[in-house]
């Protein structure tokens, strides 16, 4: 309980200009965007995510989603979310994980928040190497056109609600949200557990 009270949160959800917005400005069209908190390396929040992430904790995932989806159902600028969707893995890399970390922190979102979450259209056609050291421009290149949709129908006249753990450049959130927005009337919103902010 005391970590849940201790954690930094950015309280960004009803600020058009924060920090999350402002990298997608002039990149791609992004209704909103915001993370609950912020980690710095080392940080013990940094290890939260590593948990979640690398340990098997997808419980911890599902819990922390549930908690930003409180945050989220409160704010106005997320009130008009139609679907929630987690940024897919690679299938190889989803087995060799055992699971995908931002699809359990969208489940999360999606329960506290009672938005509907779709798991099922939007998949990585290519596999990719880990985005960790890579510079702003070599993630961005690392992830061009890796995104597709089974069904872009299905997200027509609707406003999409993004979900990632964390947020460094917004390469890969940028591919997904690109992908979404050539379909007609589509709006995508964004929501990470964690910035960082180095």
């Amino acid at each position: 309980m005391k970590c849940w009270f201790d954690l930094p949160v950015s309280r960004f959800e009803n600020n058009d200009e924060n920090k999350v917005a402002q990298l997608f400005w002039g990149r791609v069209q992004v209704e909103h965007a915001t993370s609950w908190f912020h980690y710095r390396k080392g940080s013990r929040y940094q290890k939260l995510i590593h948990a979640i992430k690398y340990k098997g904790l997808k419980e911890l995932g599902l819990e922390a989603g549930r908690r930003f989806g409180d945050v989220l159902a409160e704010a106005d600028h997320f009130k008009h979310v139609d679907v929630i969707i987690p940024v897919p893995l690679h299938p190889k890399k989803q087995k060799k994980r055992g699971f995908n970390q931002s699809e359990w922190i969208a489940r999360g979102i999606s329960e506290s928040a009672e938005i509907p979450l779709n798991l099922n259209n939007m998949h990585r056609k290519i596999f990719t190497s880990t985005q960790t050291r890579k510079s702003r421009f070599e993630r961005w290149q690392n992830v061009e056109g890796i995104f597709g949709l089974k069904n872009p129908d299905e997200y027509k006249n609707r406003h999409i609600l993004l979900v990632d753990d964390v947020i460094t450049t917004g390469s890969t959130l940028e591919a997904c949200a690109y992908e979404i927005l050539k379909i007609k009337n589509a709006k995508v919103s964004i929501a990470t557990l964690a910035f960082a902010d180095f």
